[in-house]
């Protein structure tokens, strides 16, 4: 399976950074997460991911979440790793194609082709203050400069041919013009002249990954998205949502099983299944009580800090989905939930955000983890995790040095890495019940009759 860490300077938990050993000051230091690329590289994961969003708004625990610019720190990240897998986030709502093409091109060649791209529309409102405008556009006009800004991007990576730079000293020829060529895009949202500055990167262009499962996020990913990062919290969901997909990838002309599926995890673990719920309640008693409303009201788009927790949850305010502007893929969520009667009271809905910030949660042991991921694989509900551990480093080592191992035993994960980019890691062979009985000689009947 495939395994992307989501990098954070304390954990996923939001109130991670509040538990015993965690340092506020060292959120600035790269060293921080690069410690944490490093040990994900030792667990042989295929990447590391930085989220992003251009504007802090008016909750200041925002701040926890990212306060470097993705790109930058990936850039450091590259010199002192080797063969991991770098995704970092930015928006096509508040940049340009022609740099984030030049940057991204830039990372893959300083990576040696590690580099990844993590497309979001950015969904919420406060970003668009810092650019000009009011508020965000439209969710069906974030989606269409979406494709339009992916498309020209693409034109640009490839505006160079493999063979342009010919660096022949007897000719003089440093690069073919014949082999680099202007794009000359004109379209509804950009005017783009082209070519790109920067050499062919290595990987011929960096990955492209999605985040988003609202239904123009699944159109959009089914046409571009070589991995996606969803939130699926059953195995049922987490096929319906493969299979939703891999079939419009198909309809749209791509290889369907070529998408690798990774639904967030987000896990609390200790050495028993006691221990790690402990963790857990001492975690959910170190929320501050406001912040987790501040991020709900973002996510549902009204004001929660005007209701108690212990308040009914105020189900006639929720508009449909379809008429929702916001982050339409959590609030669909959040919708289910209310109206299947998970969540009645505001504070169900601050206990299910809380830890997996709509991702899945899991508390327990190692080998119990690891039971529950061979699971959600061997049914087709995922092809790997984007893992979001709730507490950093804790249950990151835990997992790369319990998990890990488990999974490699049982045949479903790399002991080495094969490949050197990562497309390379993405587009090795995904896990078959058939394959990996054949392959992994030795395991007992009781395992390989999972």
């Amino acid at each position: 399976m495939h395994i992307n860490l989501f990098l954070r300077p304390f954990g996923n938990h939001q109130a991670a950074w509040r538990y015993p050993g965690a340092s506020v000051a060292e959120q600035l230091d790269p060293a921080t997460l690069i410690g944490q690329a490093r040990t994900a590289e030792r667990g042989l994961f295929d990447s590391v991911f930085l989220a992003d969003a251009p504007g802090l708004g008016d909750n200041p625990w925002n701040y926890l979440l990212g306060p470097l610019e993705p790109l930058t720190l990936l850039g450091a990240i590259a010199s002192r790793t080797e063969r991991i897998g770098l995704i970092g986030t930015v928006s096509t709502t508040y940049s340009e194609p022609y740099n984030l093409a030049r940057q991204m091109a830039s990372l893959d060649h300083i990576s040696r082709g590690r580099a990844g791209w993590n497309i979001v529309t950015t969904a919420s409102s406060h970003p668009a203050r810092n650019f000009g405008a009011t508020d965000r556009l439209p969710h069906a006009q974030r989606y269409a400069r979406a494709a339009e800004y992916v498309d020209v991007v693409l034109a640009l990576w490839h505006s160079w041919q493999p063979d342009a730079i010919v660096g022949d000293k007897a000719t003089g020829v440093l690069a073919d013009p014949e082999r680099v060529s202007p794009i000359d895009h004109r379209g509804e949202f950009f005017t783009v002249a082209g070519p790109l500055d920067i050499a062919r990167p290595p990987q011929g262009h960096p990955v492209l990954v999605q985040a988003g499962s609202s239904t123009d996020g699944r159109s959009f990913a089914a046409r571009y998205a070589e991995a996606i990062f969803t939130a699926q919290e059953t195995i049922a969901s987490g096929r319906q949502f493969a299979t939703d997909v891999r079939a419009q990838a198909r309809a749209a002309g791509r290889d369907g099983d070529a998408v690798r599926i990774l639904p967030g995890l987000s896990p609390v673990l200790a050495d028993t299944a006691a221990q790690a719920l402990d963790i857990a309640r001492d975690l959910r008693s170190l929320n501050i009580a406001d912040n987790p409303l501040r991020v709900l009201s973002e996510l549902v788009g009204f004001d929660l800090l005007d209701y108690a927790v212990n308040d009914p949850f105020p189900v006639e305010r929720l508009v449909p989905v379809e008429e929702f502007q916001g982050h339409a893929s959590r609030y669909g969520q959040i919708v289910e939930l209310v109206r299947s009667g998970t969540i009645t009271t505001v504070g169900d809905l601050v206990g299910w955000h809380e830890g997996g910030r709509g991702h899945r949660y899991f508390v327990g042991t190692a080998a119990q983890l690891a039971d529950d991921l061979i699971a959600w694989v061997e049914a087709g509900a995922a092809d790997g995790f984007n893992l979001m551990p709730a507490l950093i480093p804790d249950s990151l080592d835990r997992f790369v040095d319990e998990v890990v191992p488990i999974l490699q035993e049982r045949g479903h994960f790399r002991t080495q890495y094969s490949a050197t980019t990562l497309r390379g890691h993405f587009t090795e062979p995904v896990f078959r019940r058939s394959a990996a009985r054949a392959a992994v000689p030795g395991l007992s009947a009781a395992v390989s009759g999972r």
